[in-house]
């Protein structure tokens, strides 16, 4: 089984992360939707994630959406990914997704985000999702690293992006014009995905951390 710690992970990227290079828009967007990332996961198995979130406009926030985040699969003629969250015993369907295009993670964080962003700093959640999505387009910052997963030291690459750094608006976003969405990526983490961090004010105003825990069901 593999399992990641937040301390562990963070530790182990902060000692070994190389300086940060800059990634052409077409190539941001191919790595962070990258196709296949579930084609070698056994299909009776369950990649679980580990969401903890944390609010400064909306308290309320981090009981409601700190929990269990559980994909599984359907199979059938187009097979799917399943989306679960869960949460003291109490379980929640998320959505379902074709498992050939790659793990839904993706589209759950960046939508949670923008719907979280709204909820607290107000706005329309269109144009905040207009404006993440044209960030996904553009030229980003990746940097190469290493974290240890399972007692073995793999290599990670991170992408970062600031949806809002030259937006007119930014000032009238109640902290969250310099909001950074970070994605750490392996090889050798099942599904691709190893945290999905989402910063405004440095956390200080709000932080949505989705970590990749465990593989169960799995021999």
């Amino acid at each position: 089984m593999i399992r990641l710690t937040a301390f562990a992970l963070t530790a182990a990227l902060c000692a070994s992360a190389l300086p940060a290079s800059p990634l052409a828009g077409d190539k941001t967007y191919d790595m962070l939707f990258r196709t296949g990332t579930l084609d070698r996961i056994d299909r009776a198995a369950e990649l679980v994630y580990r969401r903890e979130v944390a609010s400064a406009l909306k308290p309320e926030a981090e009981g409601r959406d700190t929990g269990d985040i559980a994909l599984s699969f359907r199979e059938g003629e187009a097979p799917l990914a399943l989306l679960e969250f869960r949460q003291d015993g109490k379980h929640r369907a998320l959505g379902s997704f074709p498992a050939s295009v790659g793990n839904p993670m993706i589209m759950y964080f960046y939508e949670t985000v923008v719907r979280d962003m709204a909820e607290a700093a107000g706005g329309s959640p269109f144009y905040i999702r207009n404006r993440v999505k044209d960030a996904l387009i553009q030229t980003s910052d990746i940097q190469q690293g290493e974290a240890v997963v399972g007692g073995k030291t793999v290599r990670t690459q991170t992408i970062r992006l600031y949806p809002f750094a030259d937006d007119p608006n930014r000032d009238r976003m109640r902290g969250f014009g310099d909001l950074e969405l970070r994605v750490t990526m392996s090889e050798e983490v099942p599904g691709w995905y190893m945290s999905l961090v989402a910063e405004a004010s440095g956390g200080d105003v709000y932080k949505s951390e989705i970590l990749f825990d465990r593989v169960d069901g799995q021999p």
